[in-house]
C-alpha cells in the first residue's frame, strides 16, 4: 500500500466540491494520470479510500502516486476539453493512449521488363516508380487488390522472367483472377497491356478507365481484333461489377466512424477497438488498436474514442458505437467544438447499422487472433456471449453439465469442456452417482457440482484440471 494514503486523502478531502482537473504525480514529479471530474472533492478522494473498491488498474496508479495538483473549471464540459488536451500534451502512463502509425502509405511500381504492382508502407530509392502518397494504407492496399484483380495481374511475390514455368498457376489462375503469367505462356505485349491498363485505372478511376476501355474495345472490334475486344470487354464487364458491389456501403448514413470493442480470452488480458470509417457512404479506410481488456466497458469506450479523436483531424457527423459510452452527452458536445458542427452518438442497431456493428467486430476478432489463438469467428462469437450473459471478458474455459439415466436407474453425468471455444477432449469427465438410488436431476446434478468444486478445493494449486475454476458453467436441466 502506498505509505501516503492517509496523507493525500486528507489533501483530497479539503478539495471543492467543483469541476476540474487532477493530475496524479509520481515521486519524480511525472505526471502518470490526468482525469476529470464534476466534483473535484469526491472523485479524488475515492482514489485514497479502501482499494477494494478499485479497478487492478487503479490499484497500481493509486501506488505510485506521491502527490497531485488540481486545476478548477467553469464546468464539467470545460474539464473535458482541458482533460484531453493535457493528456494529449504529456502522454501520462495510465491514462489509455492510441498510437497512431498511421503514416503515408504508395503503390509500387517494381522497375524491369516484367512490372508489378504493390501496396507498400514506405517510399524506397530501388529504382521503382511511386504513386501516392495515401493517406490510408486500407485504401492503398483495396486499389491494389482490385486493380489486379479486374486486370488479371498476379497476386503472387514471383519474379519474371526469372520464376517462369517453375510451377503451375495457383487457384487464382482457374477461378479467372490471373492470366497464369507463371506459365510463360502469356505474351510480354499483353502482360504490359494489361499493367498499363490497370495503372490508369488506378490513377484516374473507374469512370475514366471504362471510358478508355470502350474505345479500345470498338476500335479492335473494327481492326477484327477479336482476341483484344475480348479481352478489353472483360476488363470493362470487371470493373462494372466491382461499382456494382461497392456503390454503398452504408445507405441511411453516408458519413460516420463505426466503433466496437471485443475482449479476447481472459488469458490473454488483451481487447481490440475496431473503427470502421465511412464517407459518401463508402467504406475508406479500417483501422484497429490493442488494449488491455477493460474493467468498465462504458468509461473505456469514452476512454478510447476520446483517445482516437486526439489523433485524427477529421470528425464525421455520427458516431455509431457498439454499447454505451459514460459522459456521452459531454463528448458529442466535445466531438461538435472539435468539428464545428453537430456531431451525434448513436447506438441504434437499427437496419443495416446492426450489419455495419457485426462487421466492426468481426474485424476487431481476426485482428484478436495471434494473441488468442483461435479463429476470429470464434472469438467474435465468444465476446458476444461474454456481453450477453455480463462477463467481464471471453470465456476461456466453458464446462457443461448434463445427467442421464437408464429407465431411473444406473445415474450418471457428463462434463463436456470447452476451450476457446472449442472441444477440449482432455477435460471430459464422467460422473457415477452415487448419493442415491432412483431418478432426481435435481439432486444428481447438485452431488456432481459439488464432487467437482470438493476436487478444486483439493487440487486447486496446480492450476491444471479440477485445479482449475471455469469462466461460465452450463447446466442441462
Amino acid at each position: 500500500m502506498n505509505p501516503k494514503i492517509k496523507e493525500l486523502r486528507k489533501k483530497a478531502m479539503q478539495l471543492p466540491l467543483t469541476p476540474g482537473v487532477y493530475l496524479m504525480k509520481n515521486s519524480s514529479s511525472e505526471i502518470i494520470y490526468v482525469g476529470k471530474a464534476k466534483a473535484l472533492k469526491n472523485r479524488v478522494s475515492q482514489y485514497f479510500g479502501s482499494e477494494h473498491n478499485h479497478t487492478v488498474k487503479v490499484r497500481k496508479m493509486v501506488e505510485n502516486v506521491d502527490d497531485f495538483d488540481v486545476i478548477l473549471t467553469d464546468s464539467e464540459f470545460e474539464a473535458l476539453v482541458l482533460e484531453c488536451s493535457l493528456i494529449k500534451q504529456h502522454s501520462p502512463k495510465y491514462n489509455i493512449l492510441l498510437k497512431d502509425d498511421k503514416g503515408y502509405s504508395y503503390i509500387k511500381v517494381t522497375p524491369g521488363k516484367w512490372r508489378n504492382i504493390y501496396a507498400v508502407l514506405q517510399r524506397e530509392d530501388d529504382g521503382a516508380k511511386y504513386i501516392g502518397p495515401y493517406m490510408s494504407s486500407f485504401a492503398a492496399r483495396n486499389t491494389v487488390d482490385e486493380a489486379k484483380k479486374i486486370f488479371r495481374l498476379p497476386q503472387c511475390n514471383k519474379v519474371f522472367p526469372r520464376d517462369f514455368g517453375k510451377s503451375r498457376p495457383c487457384l487464382n489462375f482457374f477461378i479467372g483472377q490471373c492470366s497464369g503469367v507463371c506459365s510463360g505462356k502469356v505474351p510480354f505485349s499483353q502482360y504490359n497491356e494489361a499493367v498499363e491498363d490497370a495503372l490508369a485505372f488506378i490513377k484516374e478511376g473507374g469512370t475514366a478507365a471504362l471510358t478508355d476501355l470502350q474505345k479500345r474495345m470498338e476500335d479492335a472490334a473494327e481492326n477484327l481484333e477479336f482476341e483484344k475486344a475480348a479481352r478489353l470487354r472483360d476488363r470493362i464487364a470487371a470493373i462494372k461489377r466491382l461499382g456494382g458491389k461497392q456503390k454503398v456501403m452504408s445507405a441511411d448514413v453516408r458519413e460516420q466512424d463505426v466503433f466496437a470493442l471485443v475482449t479476447g480470452a481472459a488469458s490473454s488480458g488483451k481487447a481490440c477497438l475496431s473503427v470502421l470509417r465511412f464517407a459518401d457512404g463508402r467504406l475508406y479506410d479500417s483501422e484497429n488498436f490493442i488494449t488491455d481488456v477493460p474493467e468498465d466497458t462504458a468509461e473505456t469506450l469514452a476512454e478510447l474514442i476520446r483517445s482516437f479523436y486526439m489523433i485524427r483531424d477529421f470528425v464525421p457527423r455520427r458516431v455509431s458505437v457498439d454499447g454505451e459510452v459514460a459522459d456521452s452527452e459531454l463528448l458529442e458536445r466535445w466531438l461538435s467544438e472539435k468539428k464545428g458542427k453537430k456531431v451525434i452518438i448513436s447506438h441504434s442497431t437499427a437496419g443495416e447499422q446492426k450489419k455495419l456493428f457485426e462487421m466492426c467486430r468481426s474485424n476487431a476478432a481476426q485482428y484478436l487472433t495471434p494473441l488468442t489463438g483461435t479463429t476470429g469467428r470464434k472469438t467474435a462469437a465468444l465476446d458476444e456471449l461474454a456481453g450477453m450473459l455480463g462477463l467481464p471478458a471471453a470465456p476461456e474455459f466453458i464446462e457443461s453439465y448434463d445427467i442421464s439415466h437408464t429407465a431411473g436407474s444406473d445415474n450418471v453425468a457428463g462434463m463436456i469442456v470447452f476451450r476457446n471455444g472449442e472441444p477440449y477432449r482432455r477435460g471430459y469427465r464422467r460422473f457415477m452417482i452415487k448419493g442415491f438410488t432412483g431418478q432426481d436431476d435435481y439432486a444428481s446434478m447438485a452431488e456432481v457440482l459439488d464432487r467437482r468444486f470438493t476436487r478444486y478445493e483439493e487440487e486447486k494449486e496446480s492450476g491444471e484440471g479440477f485445479g482449475r475454476l471455469p469462466d461460465l458453467i452450463l447446466l442441462d436441466g
